[in-house]
């Protein structure tokens, strides 16, 4: 094999150069390098990517063009499914080796298992590595040598076993192959939502690509980390460091985040608190790829099978009500608007919301799992299926599903002075905070006062939060009776 042999370097969910062991492996052998981004995006057994992701995916890729281009090196774009379109361009352009970062969905791993053997056939080397994860899933194991299916022990084995190396440094200029061949136009794959107003909330709100997840990084580093172990909980508050869909996208990898975070506990011991509850959430993101990487099924049936009895109501005009942010809860609305004009919810809030749609609503868990994959922007298939399970109380370290949040109590408690309300429901802004979290019960004079006619500018309740909780516990004692 020639010298001048390219090594083709596939991008998926790694959309940066720093930290990027593929880019590395491919730099390390002295050979040409070919950049390749495949929308594969109609695969029988995905989830295809919802609205908000396909916009941060746009951004991002326009990004990893340029940052290429700065090193020397083009981004060519296909479109169709990788298994059919890797192989072949590896074969067109006379690739020595094709190397990627993996993937862990199910459907995933079978696509890059059928990529190893047509690129074997045609004798051409194929190296995959870990670019997401702080371990792999299959290393963290129990003293019986199975997976977890509880978090505590978990993550205490991870730390055991600690993290996978030091993050890698961005390769120097690269060699480029003497022909590039042709490919897609970004523009051509239409991945902008037609909403314009929907693409207009996110581009206020989020920079997408690695230079905007460093930005991110520093500023959370610098500021939101201290104190990040209590007002992580307060969505009034700018409490978490919001690298969610960053990680999501592999524009910024947990193992830099992980050593940025330590590194700012060494430099002021007084975070030592604040950065082990951070790192916590590193590892709650680790655990769900865990469980995804054990259960096939973990987006789509209950990990407690007999769960899949629960007698679960069909409302499709209360479903789009929590959609919308139009239940009468407060806490709950402001929840859902601010997903649907920023493409991201307050960590703390996203329980509630789920804890109404699953248990005041008794609509099912799914439902909520698939409208988040929609407007998430950092809808992870791993990350949305284990939370919505956990919320729902059909997976693995579950809350228990008669653990029931009060909207009213919750909005009080991380919301005390309405702050993060009025933000995203402005029709209650001019309520005092005594009566934001509970608009029906202020006095007929208080509600004149703030200019607010219940019903017709803002909704009355969708349910009685007493009388839902009662027929969720009946719901839950029917597959206790079902299951013995």
């Amino acid at each position: 094999m020639s010298n001048a042999a390219p090594i083709l370097v596939w991008f998926e969910r790694d959309l940066r150069l720093s930290d990027n062991p593929a880019l590395t492996d491919a730099a390390a052998s002295g050979r040409p390098v070919l950049p390749l981004f495949v929308l594969d995006d109609d695969r029988p057994g995905a989830w295809r990517r919802g609205g908000a992701s396909r916009w941060w995916l746009a951004q991002s890729i326009a990004a990893l063009a340029g940052a290429l281009r700065r090193i020397g090196l083009p981004l060519v774009l296909r479109r169709g499914p990788a298994d059919a379109v890797v192989p072949a361009l590896a074969q067109s352009v006379g690739a020595s080796a094709v190397v990627w970062n993996r993937r862990y969905e199910p459907w995933a791993r079978r696509r890059d298992a059928a990529i190893k053997q047509a690129l074997a056939e045609d004798d051409i080397a194929a190296r995959s590595h870990n670019g997401t994860l702080l371990r792999e899933p299959w290393e963290v194991r129990s003293g019986k040598d199975e997976p977890y299916r509880v978090f505590t022990p978990f993550w205490r084995a991870l730390l055991a076993l600690g993290v996978d190396g030091r993050p890698l440094p961005v390769p120097d200029r690269l060699p480029t192959p003497p022909t590039v061949p042709g490919g897609d136009r970004l523009e051509d794959w239409q991945l902008t939502p037609s909403q314009p107003d929907w693409a207009g909330g996110l581009r206020r709100t989020w920079t997408p690509g690695e230079a905007g997840a460093r930005r991110r990084l520093t500023a959370f580093l610098d500021g939101g980390l201290a104190g990040y172990r209590e007002g992580r909980d307060r969505p009034d508050r700018v409490g978490t460091s919001m690298l969610s869909p960053h990680l999501h996208f592999g524009e910024i990898s947990p193992r830099s985040v992980w050593h940025a975070a330590l590194a700012a506990e060494a430099a002021e011991p007084a975070r030592t608190g604040d950065v082990e509850a951070y790192l916590r959430e590193l590892g709650w993101r680790e655990f769900s790829y865990q469980l995804l990487f054990h259960n096939d099924g973990l987006a789509d049936a209950p990990l407690r099978p007999e769960y899949a009895a629960m007698p679960w109501r069909d409302a499709p005009e209360e479903l789009r009500a929590w959609q919308r942010g139009r239940t009468g809860f407060p806490i709950v609305d402001a929840g859902m608007r601010q997903l649907w004009e920023t493409g991201w919810m307050h960590n703390r809030v996203r329980m509630i919301v789920a804890s109404f749609l699953v248990k005041d609503l008794l609509l099912p868990w799914q439902a909520g799992e698939a409208w988040f994959w929609d407007t998430l922007v950092d809808a992870d298939l791993a990350n949305n299926a284990a939370s919505w399970q956990w919320v729902a109380g059909c997976g693995a370290d579950a809350a228990p599903f008669f653990r029931i949040f009060n909207p009213v109590l919750q909005g009080r408690k991380f919301d005390p002075d309405g702050a993060y309300v009025r933000r995203f429901v402005p029709e209650l802004a001019r309520l005092p905070a005594r009566w934001i979290h509970e608009p029906w019960a202020a006095p007929a004079d208080v509600l004149a006062a703030a200019g607010l006619a219940l019903g017709r500018h803002y909704p009355r309740p969708i349910v009685d939060h007493g009388a839902a909780r009662t027929r969720a516990l009946a719901a839950l004692e029917s597959i206790a009776r079902s299951a013995a």
